[in-house]
């Protein structure tokens, strides 16, 4: 790929314990363009520190290091935090999974995404009010001009995720990390998100990078897939080709989602190899 949006080469993210460090990623690689890429794996695999390396939010007390961490060519890891705080939301932007714990609770949906709006794009509070509403409208929220007064606990779990894309999205980031966006919404809401998170990322041109343990969903939405596994990447495929997958645990993975089409009685549970995490360190 010439010229990516993303680069990571390498990005290793260790925390401290009680016998020195003890490693979160080992050392992932992987560039990222104008694309929908899904990280899937199950929990504590180091799909969500991955997200949140890119942004330059994890604990002071990890140690991060990369031989490459850029975006459009700008080096993360050796911006500063005045640099991070403009890049956070303006040009890289995280949707989290619970609009409920993301979103402020004293502040209404409007004064949010408007807040949004003019730290980043330094707009009139009339300029930054217009495109708020325009914006609620793009995430198919009907009667912005209602949904706008309303406060987070007012909002079901669907309307609440539609306010939170618009919030992030409204300065026109060209990086979009949604950390398991749907996985607190029923089936139809959750198609309905994903439709309208597709529409405003291919409007605005940007990437996006899906975090999901869900494999159908994944292999539905994204163009790539990278699977993790204990910090790494075990396999990097196109996502309608995840269900022809030739990594063992990715195999596991797809053999343990229960069939839809017969009743079983006990669902497959994967079986690890300990090579997996020093075949690609040897």
């Amino acid at each position: 790929m010439t010229d990516p949006l993303l680069e990571v080469r390498n990005l290793r993210v260790a925390y401290p314990s009680a016998h020195g460090y003890s490693d979160a990623l080992r050392g992932i690689s992987f560039t990222l363009g104008r694309e929908k890429l899904g990280i899937v794996g199950e929990s504590g695999s180091g799909k969500s520190t991955a997200g949140r390396a890119i942004m330059r939010l994890l604990p002071p007390k990890a140690r991060v290091t990369a031989d490459a961490l850029r975006l459009s060519g700008f080096d993360l890891l050796g911006a500063s935090e005045r640099q991070m705080r403009d890049i956070r939301g303006g040009r890289i932007a995280m949707i989290l999974q619970d609009p409920r714990y993301a979103l402020n609770p004293l502040k209404t949906v409007g004064a949010q995404i408007m807040e949004s709006y003019r730290i980043h794009i330094k707009g009139s509070r009339a300029e930054a009010r217009d495109r708020m509403l325009a914006m609620l409208e793009d995430v198919r929220i009907r009667d912005p001009q209602r949904v706008t007064g309303l406060y987070p606990h007012e909002l079901s779990g669907g309307m609440g995720q539609r306010v939170m894309i618009a919030m992030m999205l409204i300065p026109s980031p060209k990086l979009v990390i949604a950390d398991e966006p749907t996985s607190a919404l029923d089936v139809t809401v959750r198609g309905q998100i994903l439709d309208v998170l597709n529409e405003r990322v291919e409007a605005q041109g940007a990437g996006l990078i899906l975090i999901s343990h869900d494999l159908p969903l994944v292999s539905d939405f994204c163009d790539r897939v990278l699977v993790m596994y204990g910090g790494q990447i075990m396999e990097e495929l196109a996502a309608h080709d995840l269900s022809q997958a030739s990594h063992p645990y990715t195999i596991a993975l797809n053999a343990s989602l229960p069939p839809l089409d017969h009743a079983v009685d006990e669902l497959i549970v994967p079986e690890y190899d300990p090579t997996w995490l020093t075949e690609a360190t040897e």
